[in-house]
């Protein structure tokens, strides 16, 4: 049974592996991204933390799912084209995943049952849309802690511990503040 995220190996884009221990001491954000998603500007200021807080410790590791509406077509390549060409990001990305389901990569197994769902933003103009399409599909979706969408986030302290989930619907700025009070 994992202890912390420091006990998952996962693939980089390019299929080699990666101990989640070469991470140790760094505060991490993990994110599940796509490229054709109405989350997707978010890239930009997630590349913006990357770019103020990474000389202190944050690392940012960028997962590509494809779950949800497809949005995250293309290679890992192509992906990360995309990314970079779009949005000048370069913190680490990784193979694309599943987050949800018997294929879901084992880190994301572990994630989830460390932070449950913590709800939409219902004041993000997406956040009532999302609230609205999931529950339709299933009225009990919010007590479940599967992945809801793309750019789900879990903010991990310098010992490996999952501390914080957010939703894709949380701004930025309140994302921030917990990355400075870990650095």
């Amino acid at each position: 049974m994992a202890q912390n995220v420091y006990d998952f190996t996962v693939k980089d884009r390019r299929g080699n592996d990666v101990s989640l221990a070469e991470y140790k001491g760094k505060v991490l954000l993990i994110v599940n991204t796509a490229t054709r998603c109405g989350f997707t500007p978010q890239y930009e200021e997630l590349e913006a933390l990357y770019k103020n807080y990474k000389e202190q410790g944050l690392e940012i590791l960028d997962f590509p799912c494809n779950q949800f509406g497809e949005q995250a077509p293309g290679t890992e390549e192509e992906i990360h084209q995309f990314c970079t060409l779009n949005f000048g990001t370069e913190f680490p990305q990784f193979k694309k995943i599943e987050v949800n389901g018997e294929n879901e990569l084992p880190l994301y197994t572990y994630l989830k049952s460390q932070r449950g769902f913590q709800g939409f933003d219902k004041n993000h103009k997406i956040g009532e849309l999302l609230d609205d399409m999931l529950s339709k599909a299933d009225p009990y979706y919010a007590s479940k802690s599967d992945i809801k969408w793309n750019f789900t986030k879990f903010l991990v302290d310098r010992e490996g511990n999952v501390v914080e989930r957010y939703e894709p619907t949380t701004e930025c700025d309140v994302i921030e503040e917990a990355i400075k009070q870990l650095l």
